[in-house]
């Protein structure tokens, strides 16, 4: 896709964050925008910032882990623009973190409600759609490095977004088998400037649990957030970084090359079939650590 004049976006998570920021870069390219996040005080927030600034979008509550939420996303689309060309399956939760053994279920169905089945809903609503209009369409869906390792303290999480990466890469065989014009960009970004860390904030209430967190969980969370917020990335330069990988069909969308290294070293322990090495041998100064 080399054009993005009147093509038509969907983004999930558009409150805030990367959502937000590729819905910027999107009106500035002139697409015609239709965007879902949980949080409906910042997805009107984004929705009346665009149309001040004269891009052509909709918008609607949308609960990720909700299939219904998402197909209603996507009947919206193509209601009010006919297609969807371009589908950011980008809401994500960073969840508790802590020692695994210490996350309770209520945690894993909340980290995964979103992460997993709110990709898994976006391509079973998105790609159908995608494939009936027979033209040059792209998927981007937002994993993270930690689809790539696995840190320490973050094993909700990290699953999930292994689990976006395998999904991204099954959808890219699966579309070449079925000979379809689709791309697929899977992003996996480090620490970025975002609210990931305080995704808390819309965490369901039916799988809220009321309990005192551990010295290993408050570890995690602290870790979280001095790391994102040290981030030299915006989310507005992933944003472009994203716009340029759908030009160029690009699969594996990785921000920040430096944690390249760590990729490696993990993929060496496999092949060496060894313990797996500390995943950030190469920067343990951002490593989550527990008291």
């Amino acid at each position: 896709m080399k054009t993005f004049q009147d093509k038509v976006a969907v983004i999930t998570g558009a409150g805030s964050g990367f959502g937000r920021a590729f819905a910027q870069v999107g009106a500035r390219l002139g697409m015609k925008l239709v965007l879902g996040d949980v949080q409906r005080d910042a997805l009107d927030a984004v929705l009346v910032e665009l149309r001040a600034a004269g891009a052509d979008v909709e918008a609607t509550v949308c609960d990720v882990s909700r299939a219904s939420d998402v197909q209603a996303l996507a009947d919206l689309a193509v209601h009010r623009y006919g297609a969807i060309h371009v589908a950011f399956n980008n809401a994500g939760v960073a969840g508790q973190g802590g020692y695994l053994w210490e996350s309770s279920e209520k945690d894993w169905q909340w980290v995964l409600g979103v992460n997993v089945m709110g990709v898994a809903n976006g391509i079973r609503s998105f790609v159908p759609q995608m494939l009936a209009q027979k033209c040059a369409c792209h998927v981007v869906n937002t994993a993270s490095v930690a689809g790539l390792i696995s840190p320490q303290l973050l094993g909700i999480y990290n699953a999930s977004k292994q689990a976006v990466v395998a999904m991204s890469e099954t959808l890219f065989h699966d579309l070449r088998v079925a000979g379809a014009d689709i791309g697929v960009t899977v992003l996996c970004p480090a620490f970025v400037p975002t609210g990931i860390f305080d995704s808390h904030r819309n965490r369901p209430a039916e799988l809220t649990e009321v309990r005192q967190l551990t010295p290993s969980q408050i570890a995690a969370q602290q870790a979280g957030e001095k790391a994102v917020q040290s981030g030299r990335l915006s989310a507005a330069d992933v944003a472009e970084l994203t716009f340029e990988a759908i030009r160029t069909r690009r699969f594996y969308l990785i921000t920040h090359p430096k944690i390249l290294p760590s990729v490696e070293l993990r993929m060496q322990d496999i092949l060496a079939q060894r313990d797996p090495s500390d995943p950030f041998s190469y920067k343990p100064d951002v490593a989550a650590r527990a008291p």
